[in-house]
């Protein structure tokens, strides 16, 4: 069972090896088409363990080399996160089992929407971790094509019913059967090959934005240390005044480590210059409100203007649940900048001259609801990002594959700033069109295009999906009990 699990994480990136991910599901499929509802349990938590165990095992790096913790301590905790995690998997599997497996269509229909609706929650429950979606391991294969109306909960629905169709098959005897399950597939992945050349947005007739992005590699051991401040800035200061001219120029996730409040004798100088140079610089920066709150936020200066503050906080990165109690406990929960309050819902977009960009902070990039709500008001998405914290993982490779996907269904060119890589510049479909390599100092340099109109995930949401889902599951209940209650 955990390989099953393992399996998927092959499919993201940075393996890529997107069969994998069918492979495993349609796997687990066969694991579940016999057993009971205490095995079913059983075995989704091995299942989940050999997920999370394999795609979030990043959180090592966080936890271990940043957060100061032992090798011994770090192991156990990210054990107990990544098994924490695959309570959802068991849980999945035992309402699959008891309730959805004996319906009708119980495995063909009722398995990937139950699979989507798990996903989903995992979007919320307890802050949520929308990380290691199915539908992710397709952002460049033919049923990509179904994303910008359907989103990536859409793929993820499509490829668990691919699994089912392929695991049925496999167990059918029957020529009509077969036909039918090859029939669902070449449905779903022809249909996404048509789709795919659907423009769902247009170019603004001017010309692309003129754009530079700065990777100042800065060592996190550093970045929050005082004595390096001003070093920092000397960094920053050197490396902008090429950059200048440009419509935009991006800087990382607290790019500059202090309060904007207190930053202002360095940004405002930097302002200056952008509106002489027609530029618009665009900053991660932590604030403070009135209150006294602190913000994880984003600034755009120069010729663009408003500000930004993070409403999707990490968990222990930038807040710490249970504070009172685990505060001290270990330096993991005591790491610089972990004491942030959310920002408000509905936040205006930023202004570089006179575009709208919608800004997306580090995490908030993975929700697909989050970044479609702002998107309609925009013509440009940024995102900045700090996966230091990651290490040489897999993790900020599939943090960018995630951050494609966003592109893909808003139809928006995305500018992806962040401090040690992967930045990047992703065209409307999704598709990278220039990017760094890790781990160097650089400057990426490009254009993007302004984007009008919306496709149909930006105009409604992951919404629709979750619904219909929700409802395939109430028909085949409903016609279950009409079947049962024909037969008495």
């Amino acid at each position: 069972m955990p390989l099953a699990g393992a399996l998927l994480t092959l499919s993201f990136a940075p393996f890529g090896l997107w069969p994998a991910g069918i492979a495993g599901c349609a796997l687990f499929g066969y694991f579940l088409c016999t057993c009971g509802t205490g095995a079913a349990i059983w075995r989704g938590w091995l299942f989940g363990l050999g997920l999370f165990g394999t795609g979030a095992s990043w959180v090592y790096v966080s936890i271990h080399v940043y957060g100061q913790a032992s090798i011994a301590l770090a192991t156990l905790l990210t054990v107990v996160f990544c098994a924490g995690l695959a309570l959802l998997p068991a849980l999945f599997a035992g309402l699959y089992v008891r309730w959805v497996r004996g319906l009708p269509g119980g495995m063909l229909i009722g398995f990937p929407a139950l699979w989507v609706l798990f996903e989903w929650l995992r979007s919320w429950l307890l802050t949520g971790f929308p990380w290691l979606y199915l539908g992710y391991a397709h952002i460049d294969t033919w049923i990509a094509g179904w994303a910008p109306i359907a989103g990536v909960y859409g793929l993820s629905f499509f490829t668990a019913l691919t699994a089912s169709c392929l695991f049925l098959a496999w167990r059918s005897r029957g020529a009509a059967s077969l036909v039918t399950y090859a029939g669902i597939v070449v449905t779903i992945w022809v249909g996404g090959l048509v789709l795919r050349p659907i423009e769902w947005v247009v170019p603004a007739s001017e010309a692309p934005l003129s754009v530079a992005l700065y990777q100042p590699n800065i060592p996190q051991e550093l970045k929050w240390d005082r004595r390096y401040y001003d070093t920092i800035l000397q960094q920053y200061e050197r490396a902008v005044r090429p950059m200048f001219g440009k419509d935009i120029v991006l800087w990382p996730e607290s790019a500059i480590p202090r309060i904007y409040e207190n930053a202002r004798d360095f940004l405002d100088p930097m302002a200056r210059r952008a509106s002489l140079t027609d530029s618009t610089l665009i900053t991660g920066v932590p604030s403070r409100d009135d209150a006294g709150a602190y913000r994880n936020s984003i600034v755009a200066i120069g010729l663009g203007e408003g500000m930004y503050h993070k409403q999707r906080l990490v968990p222990f990165g930038e807040y710490v649940p249970l504070e009172d109690w685990l505060r001290g406990v270990i330096a993991f929960f005591d790491m610089p900048m972990s004491s942030f309050s959310s920002g408000p819902p509905d936040q205006p977009p930023l202004r570089a001259g006179s575009h709208r960009v919608a800004p997306y902070i580090c995490y908030e990039i993975v929700y697909p609801g989050l970044v479609a709500r702002a998107a309609r008001r925009a013509e440009l998405l940024v995102t900045v990002s700090n996966d230091t914290w990651f290490g040489a993982s897999i993790g900020p490779l599939q943090h960018l594959q995630m951050a494609r996907m966003r592109a893909l269904e808003n139809g928006r060119y995305l500018l992806r700033g962040t401090n040690n890589g992967v930045s990047a510049i992703i065209d409307h479909r999704g598709k990278i069109t220039a990017q760094t390599e890790q781990f160097v100092e650089t400057t990426l340099t490009g254009t993007a295009e302004v984007m009008l109109g919306h496709t149909p995930f930006t105009s409604f949401g992951p919404m629709p999906v979750i619904i219909a889902c929700a409802s395939l599951l109430a028909l085949m209940a409903l016609a279950y009990l009409t079947l049962w209650r024909n037969g008495r």
